[in-house]
């Protein structure tokens, strides 16, 4: 009996020695990266301009794979329920916090299935408004709503978007009523934004600039907590609306199977964060309308779970429920 309980202790020390040991190899295998949207999105281009860089470092192959369906559900479940070696990796932006509130079929979490790796940054809204519009700005928007019979629309690609998850937040914390008019995605959107159908909308900065430049869109102010570097002159939604507490941003990032060990995180994220550095992945990213803003495993997992709670609740205070 001694024996055998010897034995069990024996290997109770010798299994998290032998997953350090395989971590000091690490990588001897290609690594995939799992993308649950579909090829030519932001969350791909930005995936694979980080992969191809983590592979040069690496000296193995990094695949992107897309596994597109069900809003993100079937590629994050696959990474869910994948061997945590560190040899399959997900993508993530808002949906991995956002989808468990909206959707039955989205049944992970990310505190109890997944372990972060690195953070990379994140692409603000920018609150924008027809040029023919009358409204000059963030303030006078909020005071017509607060004031006019008709309801102030807002255009967005969709239920769980940032642009509505925007939209929402505002109107709880500024205290107005705004009419949310989901459309199948930014472009439609913004084509009826352009037409002057709708009277507001959080649009992603790439797809605004070129607008706001033409003069076809009026900037109000940005989404996120900081000022965009696309627009570092226009105010944050926080500062022109005195909400301090406001800040929406479609964010991005690298997370593994819960388990994965620790030694393989951090190597990972510390290959990440010198891709970040290197001035063609800053350019890159920029014309993707990203900021960067490295976040490490931790600061990133707290991010993470702080985002869940307050998409949770929001969504909840604006009794939407899971469809």
């Amino acid at each position: 009996m001694k024996g055998i309980r010897g034995l069990i202790a024996g290997m109770t020390v010798m299994l998290p020695l032998a997953a350090v040991a395989q971590a000091g190899d690490y990588p001897t295998q290609p690594i995939k990266i799992i993308v649950p949207f579909s090829a030519g999105g932001v969350v791909d281009s930005i995936t694979r301009v980080i992969g191809e860089q983590m592979a040069a470092r690496l000296g193995q192959p990094v695949i992107v794979e897309n596994r597109a369906g069900a809003g993100g559900a079937i590629g994050t479940k696959f990474v869910a329920k994948s061997a945590p070696d560190g040899y399959t990796l997900l993508s993530v932006s808002p949906s991995h916090v956002v989808n468990p509130y909206l959707m039955k079929s989205a049944d992970w979490s990310h505190a109890r299935d997944f372990s972060a790796i690195h953070g990379f940054g994140f692409v603000p809204n920018v609150v924008v408004v027809p040029s023919g519009s009358p409204i000059k700005s963030l303030p006078e928007l909020i005071a017509l709503a607060k004031k006019n019979a008709a309801p102030v629309t807002y255009a967005t690609a969709g239920n769980g978007t940032s642009n509505h998850l925007s939209g929402l937040l505002l109107e709880q914390q500024a205290g107005i009523k705004l009419e949310h008019v989901p459309y199948r995605g930014q472009s439609d959107a913004l084509n009826d934004l352009l037409a002057s159908r709708v009277m507001m909308m959080p649009l992603t900065t790439a797809l605004a600039k070129p607008h706001i430049e033409s003069g076809r869109l009026r900037p109000l102010a940005v989404t996120t907590g900081a000022r965009s570097s696309t627009f570092p002159d226009l105010p944050t939604v926080a500062e022109a609306a005195n909400l301090p507490g406001y800040e929406v941003s479609t964010f991005f990032g690298f997370v593994a199977p819960k388990g994965t060990p620790q030694p393989v995180i951090d190597k990972l994220s510390s290959t990440i964060a010198e891709v970040l550095t290197m001035p063609a992945v800053k350019e890159k990213v920029a014309t993707l309308g990203m900021d960067l803003a490295p976040r490490g495993p931790k600061e990133f997992d707290s991010y993470l779970v702080a985002e869940s709670k307050k998409w949770g609740e929001t969504l909840k205070k604006a009794g939407i429920q899971p469809q």
